[in-house]
């Protein structure tokens, strides 16, 4: 022992590892220093660094680089140390201070879900991006096309998606007039997203419309500092294929980066004639400087989806000896040889413009804003039998010994419009408990509707693309929210109020030959308040109370006149619930009681130019408990679930019928009814199993409960029953979407090779049991002959299908 100790004492030890930023990316030109002696080393294109020739004893190692905060370790080196340094981001944070002005944080006293980019790629076979949210609580989805790509549609707490206020880096994506998010107008948004948040109830302010069921809010592509490539594709059933390109240059000289998207996705459907044929394209450009950051984003999207909206009418899906009986789609349907027409199409161009700009003015200020443009054209064009030419303001033609009064022909209707506007936010942090926000945005749509003739089977007098409507609209959307948090020790308490200025107009001919002119003045105030008790590090309570606002829309001012004119809807939000976080569980449960005035909803009354309007109905209310949990069973196995236990009412209703035998309508009145397309319980669970690194095994549940199609729990006036013909086939007996469990199966792998940063293949099968059921449809009930006639449409989705991925990433 003696005669080693020389040897031992100048023994020559070495410290290597990694620098990655906390996403596990490489950080190539960090530096690396160490004391005693000084010495430093920058990481090589991987991240890797080294330190040899050391002598034992004790050391600090310091790694840097710009953007992140400065990290240091004392290291006791007595043998070969192997280091792996995570760094984090530094102070200004630039695309989080974007958004942030609008999201729950950690503590807050809002039902909320984060999903990261990780969480999002693990679904993202090509399917449309409301499929990727389905596993949240409280949400369902639903596909026109029935395999999820093309149309489809997310529901909150029941609330459609006109009611849902989506963000895109805190910018409105919700059409100005509509109110609904059209997700399949940027196919394969989530390869370009970062993180998304899913807010229940009214949330916190937000930009655009109000948040009446929750909001969605979308971050997308942050700062990458390593170059990449990415390669992706998935196909399968159906025909579905999507290829995307993913490529960024990392951090150059310090300052710049540059990042860019390419996708196509295609898919015949499982519906017959519910083809997709979907492209997108997103870039961004971002300078980084010592306290301020410029990103410049463009995303552009373009779908030709041929039409499957309507359903499949009751008396085909329940007709059994039929082998298409759910897939048939009789749109565009030309002649009674059973031709349909190829262009029976939705063909929409929608290309988005963001700069965003990101200040840090103090140590305890700094300031966020964003300028966009939006601008959409398109149409859809569909074929129509023997139509009335005086519905295009014709008169009708005489050709010799005939009178032109119905033709075939071929229409399109048109959207060409636009929608810029300022985003801002300015956060002041004067103590270390306190923030406060104040933001806002001023936004102006414009949109053009219009509708041209292009074809005619005979001649009805007029020329080629003749326009026989044009109504142009214009909406003006101000508002200015403040919010503040203050921490004392163990509770949080929260305010927040906006004020929201609304001007909407429009004037023309409608395309019922009407005329069309109105203008709507409102304003809204939303206060909110807060509080969070803090049990311990793992656990807080919470309780909130908000109050929400929306508009009606555009067909509700469009199918009235101003004396009818619909009311405003009203929502007070009461939430209250627990959270906790730990090693082995980490989940939460929420009560929710949503206090709804005027909500609008269809009733079957008409107006007094006898169309079907949303009517107000004065007291209706939504109330439940959510369930959200993950339990780490060991560490390759964990199970996560959701679930929603909910009542969704409305107090004395009156439902209207029309009675085709005399011409008038059949009131019925209920005491208190079941909201439409609200499920009492749904819930979701996925058990995953890693058997190796890399790899993973996941078993995902879907549960949807009974959904109602009107507001009548499927009750018929008194003294009238189902019609004969009727009450043989259950999809026409019957006004509601029975209850449904799908599951599927995920299959992951994921490994390297030395070219290769990463080999990715997945396998996702859904409804492996094949079940047969209807996520969505439609009904319009009236009284022929004395007996109630159900007139429902449907929308069956795929049975077993499948999609395999192929990812390679340089």
């Amino acid at each position: 022992m003696a005669l080693l100790l020389p040897v031992l004492a100048s023994a020559q030890l070495s410290i290597s590892g990694k620098v990655t930023n906390q996403s596990g990316e490489a950080l190539p030109g960090a530096t690396i220093t160490i004391n005693n002696p000084a010495a430093s080393v920058v990481a090589d294109a991987t991240g890797k660094y080294g330190f040899t020739n050391l002598k034992p004893g004790s050391y600090t190692l310091n790694a840097s680089f710009i953007g992140y905060q400065t990290i240091s370790k004392n290291i006791v080196l007595a043998a070969n140390q192997v280091i792996n340094l995570a760094l984090v981001n530094g102070t200004l944070a630039a695309e989080e201070v974007t958004i942030s002005a609008t999201r729950a944080v950690k503590n807050s006293p809002t039902a909320f879900t984060n999903l990261s980019k990780k969480d999002l790629a693990k679904n993202n076979f090509g399917q449309d991006l409301p499929y990727l949210l389905s596993l949240t609580p409280s949400v369902v989805t639903t596909s026109d096309a029935g395999a999820g790509i093309g149309y489809t549609g997310i529901r909150i707490r029941g609330s459609d998606n006109t009611r849902v206020n989506v963000t895109i880096n805190g910018i409105p994506l919700n059409d100005a007039e509509s109110q609904g998010s059209y997700f399949i107008d940027l196919p394969d948004l989530a390869s370009s997203v970062d993180n998304i948040q899913v807010q229940r109830g009214v949330g916190t302010s937000t930009n655009g419309a109000g948040a009446f069921g929750g909001s969605i809010n979308i971050q997308t592509t942050t700062r990458r500092d390593t170059a990449y490539a990415e390669i992706n594709t998935s196909a399968g059933s159906y025909g579905s294929i999507k290829n995307t390109v993913n490529a960024g240059t990392g951090l150059l000289d310090g300052h710049f980066s540059l990042d860019g998207r390419l996708s196509r996705i295609h898919s015949n459907g499982y519906i017959d004639r519910a083809t997709s044929d979907l492209k997108s394209l997103y870039l961004s450009a971002a300078w980084y400087g010592k306290n301020s950051t410029i990103r410049a984003n463009v995303i552009s999207g373009h779908e030709r989806t041929y039409q499957a909206w309507n359903g499949i009418a009751d008396y085909v899906i329940g007709d059994n000896t039929r082998k298409d009986n759910r897939t048939y789609n009789e749109l565009g349907l030309m002649d009674d040889a059973g031709n349909f027409y190829k262009d029976q199409v939705d063909d929409y161009l929608q290309n988005h413009y963001q700069l965003l700009y990101d200040q840090k003015i103090s140590s305890k200020l700094s300031f966020s804003g964003a300028l966009h443009y939006t601008k959409g054209k398109g149409y859809y064009e569909e074929y129509r039998r023997q139509d009335a030419v005086a519905n295009y303001g014709l008169t009708p033609v005489i050709m010799g010994m005939d009178t032109i009064k119905t033709t075939d022909l071929v229409r399109r209707l048109w959207l060409d419009n636009e929608f810029y506007g300022v985003t801002y936010a300015l956060k002041y942090q004067p103590q270390s408990n306190l923030n406060m926000t104040l933001g806002g945005a001023y936004n102006e749509y414009k949109g053009a509707h219009y509708g041209n003739i292009i074809y005619t089977k005979e001649s009805a007098g007029i020329g080629p693309n003749y326009e026989y409507y044009r109504d142009n609209a214009k909406k003006n959307d101000f508002n200015i929210f403040y919010r503040a948090e203050w921490h004392l020790n163990k509770v949080l308490l929260y305010a927040d109020a906006q004020y929201r200025h609304l001007y909407y107009n429009f004037y023309g001919i409608d395309k019922n030959q009407q005329n069309a002119q109105q203008s709507i003045e409102l304003n809204f105030f939303n206060p909110k308040v807060g509080i969070t008790y803090q049990l311990n590090e793992q656990n807080n309570v919470y309780a909130s109370f908000a109050v929400g606002n929306h508009e009606p829309n555009r067909d509700d001012y469009v199918n009235s006149t101003p004396q009818a004119r619909p009311k405003a809807e009203n929502l007070k939000d009461f939430e209250a619930g627990y959270r906790t976080v730990g090693k082995i569980f980490s989940g939460g449960i929420n009560g929710f009681y949503m206090l709804y005035k005027n909500q609008l909803i269809l009733t079957g009354a008409l107006n007094d130019v006898g169309g079907a309007i949303r009517t107000n109905v004065p007291d209706s209310y939504r109330t439940g408990v959510e369930l959200d949990g993950k339990v780490r069973i060991t560490s390759q196995l964990n199970w996560g679930i959701t679930a929603t236990w909910s009542a969704n009412k409305i107090k004395n209703y009156h439902q209207f019928f029309s009675n085709y035998d005399d011409g008038t309508l059949v009131e019925e009145s209920f005491k208190k009814t079941t909201i439409a397309y609200s499920p009492s319980l749904t819930g979701a669970s996925i058990i995953s199993y890693s058997p190796v690194k890399g790899g993973e095994i996941a078993f995902i549940s879907k549960y949807v409960g009974k959904q109602y199609l009107d507001n009548t729990m499927n009750q018929n006036p008194a003294g009238f029953n189902i019609a004969p013909d009727n009450q043989s086939n259950p999809y026409a007996a019957n006004r509601y979407l029975k209850s449904y469990f799908t599951s599927d199966v995920r299959l992951r792998y994921n490994f390297s090779i030395s070219q290769v940063k990463n080999i990715g293949l997945g396998l996702q099968v859904n409804n492996v049991f094949s079940k047969k059921y209807e996520a969505n449809g439609a009904t319009y009930p009236d009284i022929e002959g004395g007996n109630m006639v159900n007139y429902n449409y449907y929308f069956p989705q795929a049975p077993r299908n499948f999609m395999a991925m192929l990812s390679l990433n340089f």
